[in-house]
């Protein structure tokens, strides 16, 4: 396609997936611009525990909706820069391993997005109970960010609504390949994340083993990459952590596995229809040269990665990509790690309520102490044990039942993404759960959409450049909660 057949193709993607000029262009603002002034005015309301002090900086991510109608609106935001080291793990699911920004802001957009799921059922069942129609009109779905699918509660999926969409801001490029291509490279993926290690290629490889040295990175251009350099970015990139190797892969290398699978995850798709990204907008930076690429630098690590799966996988979401301006100082890394330091907290707030402070090296609630550290009130409500609690009552709620009063995470998620690989028993502390009877009363149609996420996911991480994904031990995600 010749860059005038590409244009008009874009121009038409972008016509019809962002609000009219009238409502989120006006003024004469970006793109950028919009969304950037949205997400730090949501961030500057916010208290100011958890913000970076004095010399602290930190990285700011936030999830964006916007509809055909309505303007941009802010419904879950993210900070931190802090990652849990292998050692650190909890086998309770009851802390949270990654701390960066974007998944932080991921993790709140998944509580939103269960909120909004109990809403349009609530909606949905009261309006069933008054007309006997499960068709929603009108005032009913004004404010709703999902629809109902064409057969209604515990039978079709759950979509977004026609014409919304979703947009992800980042103050700064994600670590991982997306900054590969930095003039600061070394330090944006290693000291200016988590303080002390470069991010390992392998389990025990390190950047410089694989490159030579980091610091010759400097000069690399998006043109000018070739060899060892462009495999680097290619290739899944592990996290670095403070002394400590962490099982967490890097931030670009999960938004391009949202691209493909949507950002939903496992759990989510047991309702939901694959929701993806329809724009990715990040800050620009001091540091960066004035002639930086940093649109092309995001298509290369977040998106023309995954086109080698195109004969396996169907066609991944192509989101735009668009700069924003220089983010305040707090977001501004400078040049030497001494110059800054990263905050060690996590931010996390959505739309329908949520407000905690997390410590990105321990993953629990801000001012847990050491002697109250396993105590059920320091849990984050982003780790996987609450969001298990959260599905749990959704779907109790959806009329799906169980048989069991307590359930384990990996269960469930292996129900929903991998029905056919569970043991026909799994001992779960009180008592031993069928799981044979458990799929007998599981076997509706919201499975077919997750087992389509689960093969989607098998094939992404078994196809290179995904097929050196880390894996987390079985272990950690063995833990489980007792039903109500």
């Amino acid at each position: 396609m010749n860059q005038i057949s590409q244009s008009v193709v874009d121009m038409e993607f972008y016509s019809s997936s962002f609000p009219s000029s009238s409502s989120c262009l006006d003024s004469g603002k970006t793109w950028g611009e919009k969304v950037s002034q949205k997400v730090l005015s949501v961030y500057k309301s916010l208290p100011k525990k958890g913000k970076p002090q004095g010399r602290e900086v930190t990285v700011l991510a936030a999830f964006l909706t916007s509809s055909p109608s309505q303007d941009l609106e802010v419904v879950a935001l993210g900070t931190g820069t802090k990652c849990i080291g292998r050692s650190r793990l909890s086998p309770n699911g009851d802390i949270v391993n990654d701390s960066h920004a974007e998944v932080i802001a991921r993790r709140a957009l998944m509580r939103f997005f269960y909120t909004e799921i109990q809403s349009l059922l609530t909606v949905s069942n009261r309006h069933t109970h008054n007309s006997g129609s499960k068709q929603l009109q009108g005032d009913d779905i004004t404010n709703l960010l999902f629809q109902l699918g064409s057969d209604g509660p515990g039978q079709g999926k759950i979509t977004m609504r026609a014409g919304w969409k979703l947009h992800l801001y980042v103050s700064q490029l994600p670590c991982g390949g997306a900054s590969v291509c930095l003039p600061l490279f070394s330090s944006r993926n290693s000291a200016l994340r988590n303080g002390d290690l470069p991010s390992s290629l392998s389990e025990n490889d390190s950047m410089d083993e694989q490159t030579g040295s980091s610091s010759n990175l400097g000069n690399f251009t998006v043109g000018s990459l070739s060899g060892n350099s462009s495999q680097i970015i290619d290739m899944v990139q592990r996290k670095p952590g403070r002394g400590d190797t962490t099982l967490s892969v890097s931030c670009s290398d999960k938004i391009a596995r949202w691209n493909v699978l949507g950002v939903q995850g496992a759990l989510l798709s047991y309702f939901l229809q694959p929701v993806y990204l329809s724009s990715i907008t990040v800050g620009q930076s001091h540091n960066y040269p004035k002639t930086f690429p940093l649109e092309d630098n995001m298509r290369r690590a977040l998106y023309d990665r995954v086109l080698p799966l195109l004969d396996k996988l169907k066609s991944p979401f192509q989101p735009l990509f668009w700069e924003a301006p220089i983010p305040p100082e707090e977001f501004q890394h400078l040049e030497t790690a001494t110059s800054t330091l990263t905050c060690g907290y996590s931010i996390c707030w959505n739309k329908s309520g949520l407000h905690e402070v997390v410590l990105g090296t321990t993953g629990r609630k801000q001012g847990t102490s050491v002697k109250g550290a396993l105590h059920a009130s320091t849990e984050p409500s982003l780790c996987k044990k609450r969001l298990l609690e959260v599905f749990l009552l959704l779907r109790h709620k959806t009329s799906i039942e169980s048989p069991a009063n307590e359930v384990s995470y990996r269960e469930l998620k292996h129900i929903v993404i991998a029905l056919a690989t569970f043991l026909t028993e799994i001992e779960l502390g009180f008592f031993i759960i069928c799981i044979e009877e458990l799929l007998h009363c599981c076997r509706i149609n919201y499975t077919n959409g997750a087992q389509e996420y689960s093969s989607a996911s098998k094939i992404f991480k078994g196809s290179p450049p995904f097929n050196s994904w880390l894996l987390k031990p079985s272990n950690l995600e063995a833990f489980s909660v007792v039903r109500l």
